[in-house]
């Protein structure tokens, strides 16, 4: 899978697709729509996806959304064309260091320096990639590689680890970057990338993800057994990547019944299982006083594929570590939640007594429209959640909609929602998604409506349109700022112009239509999910 916006370097890379049935190439408008979809299709299919970037500008255009794949531990290989190496010395217009921006993603970057090692690349960037937990690989492809002769040869494979190998492995499993694996080795990050290079050569990307089986956090599930037992009313476990699936959340759950350890989940997960008959489990707030609020009185905060909390910002008179002081902080492996609940002798949860959503009426508000997506969702569905402000009743209005994936904002880059929604489309091509978009990020990349046309995807997008920067608004006062002038408020408006979304969505070639009340956006959406192809609901709300 490609997500290309290919410019005059990566020609030959083009022409040779057609030779590649294998490879579905999908053309994006912006670059930041192709690294964004490359993050959602990497989320639901478990697998990297390409994506094709012209020169150091291309990428530095899809550098947000590739922030946001490195935060979701997605798979992503970056193919970027580069100036031919005569060419380079000339510091022609485009000539820029792609090796630097490829490094700020924390993940590998790959530059074979002839035609001779570029299959050796390839394989390296691909095994980066899958490497658990997943991450940004960068593979740099000067253009004269295209026209060069190469005699490269197969990898060799199905040799022991020596013992580096297999303790970079191990780190890799953990869940450790190669920058802070090389910091705990105190070697480069080149001489980690290449142990690991030669670990997947031999494993193979699933051979070094059980080595993290064997690999106990600092607590197995024995000790953490005695701890829950003597501990559980002040004790917190905090879950977050792959520990977000329903078996994951259903073995916290029965440990939480039987402990009374709390339970919550990261604020922003890559993906989280939602829905009737999947335990609805808080997250954590986004807010730090709320945040501190649901962790007040923690002694013991286990972390269950999930970081130590922090805020997300600064703010005056306020700690930005949010684990409590004082507070124990331990680390369990995904694979031991199973065991520790039935070493528990914990029973299996209740069904959730959370009962499907009503229709609301009246004009829409924020504390209304989700209502409608709750009773209405269809099964199976995916939800790419970039609400942003107007989506914090999204948790309490799907909790007993039918069973659904929920994508959410990892790095908190704004303008991912609609590249995310086409990327788990084409991974997930048979599940309905659903983009619920705030209306300022959805203008950083609303070219994605674009492709969702020319794919002909079945996303739905609801814009939830307030017309402003709300966020902003709240955290101009959060930080202390007073700002009841012109000129500030200018700045988090977005009215005098009115955006027309549906003019937008129909330029680009997606039906549209505008809801101002709770019972037009109930007509309109059971209508557009219903239908075949991509649809787009201006979704008004009143001030």
């Amino acid at each position: 899978m490609c997500f290309a916006n290919p410019g005059t370097s990566e020609m030959h890379f083009v022409a040779a697709l057609d030779s590649a049935p294998q490879m579905r190439a999908v053309l994006c408008l912006f670059e930041g729509v192709a690294t964004g979809a490359a993050d959602g299709y990497a989320r639901m299919a478990g697998r990297p996806a390409a994506t094709l970037l012209h020169l150091g500008p291309g990428m530095a255009n899809g550098l947000a959304n590739l922030h946001n794949a490195r935060r979701a531990h997605s798979p992503v290989v970056n193919v970027v064309g580069d100036h031919a190496a005569d060419h380079q010395k000339l510091d022609a217009p485009l000539q820029s260091d792609i090796t630097a921006l490829g490094k700020w993603l924390q993940g590998s970057v790959h530059r074979p320096a002839s035609a001779a090692e570029l299959g050796e690349a390839v394989n390296a960037a691909i095994t980066s990639a899958t490497s658990p937990p997943g991450r940004i690989a960068t593979l740099i492809l000067p253009a004269d590689l295209s026209w060069s002769e190469s005699n490269s040869g197969g990898a060799a494979g199905n040799l022991p680890l020596t013992t580096r190998e297999r303790e970079i492995a191990t780190f890799v499993a953990q869940g450790l970057t190669t920058r802070e694996i090389a910091e705990k080795l105190t070697v480069s990050t080149r001489t980690v990338e290449g142990h690991l290079y030669r670990a997947i050569q031999k494993l193979g990307a699933t051979g070094v993800a059980e080595l993290g089986a064997q690999v106990p956090g600092d607590v197995d599930s024995t000790s953490a057994a005695e701890l829950l037992k003597s501990h559980g009313e002040h004790a917190v476990l905090l879950l977050g990547g792959p520990a977000l699936t329903i078996e994951g959340l259903r073995a916290a759950a029965r440990i939480s019944a039987v402990t009374k350890a709390r339970v919550l989940v990261e604020t922003f997960p890559a993906r989280l299982a939602r829905g009737k008959g999947v335990p609805d489990i808080p997250r954590l707030g986004y807010f730090a006083e709320q945040a501190q609020e649901q962790l007040k009185g923690a002694r013991h905060l286990v972390l269950v594929g999930a970081r130590p909390p922090v805020t997300f910002f600064a703010y005056p008179n306020m700690t930005s570590d949010l684990v409590p002081a004082g507070a124990s902080v331990h680390t369990l492996t995904v694979h031991a939640l199973d065991e520790l609940a039935d070493r528990l002798d914990a029973p299996e949860p209740s069904a959730s007594p959370a009962s499907q959503m009503q229709l609301p009426t009246g004009p829409l508000r924020t504390d209304n429209w989700a209502l409608v997506i709750g009773a209405l969702l269809p099964e199976n569905a995916i939800i790419s959640d970039e609400a942003n402000t107007s989506g914090l009743l999204l948790p309490y209005a799907t909790a007993a909609s039918p069973p659904h994936d929920v994508l959410t904002l990892t790095g908190g880059a704004i303008g991912q929602g609609l590249p995310v929604a086409v990327g788990a489309a084409i991974a997930a091509p048979h599940r309905p998604v659903i983009a619920l978009q705030a209306d300022g990020s959805a203008l950083y990349t609303i070219s994605a409506l674009w492709t969702m046309a020319r794919e002909q995807l079945d996303i739905t997008v609801v814009i939830l349109n307030n017309r402003a920067y709300a966020i902003l608004q709240i955290e101009l006062m959060r930080v202390g700022a007073s700002a009841a002038g012109s000129k500030a408020q200018s700045l988090l408006d977005l009215s005098n112009p009115d955006i027309d979304f549906v003019a937008i969505a129909e330029g680009f070639g997606v039906p549209a239509t505008r809801a101002t009340t709770a019972e037009e956006l109930t007509t309109q959406f059971s209508t557009a999910v219903a239908a075949p192809g991509p649809h787009l609901i201006d979704a008004v709300m009143t001030k």
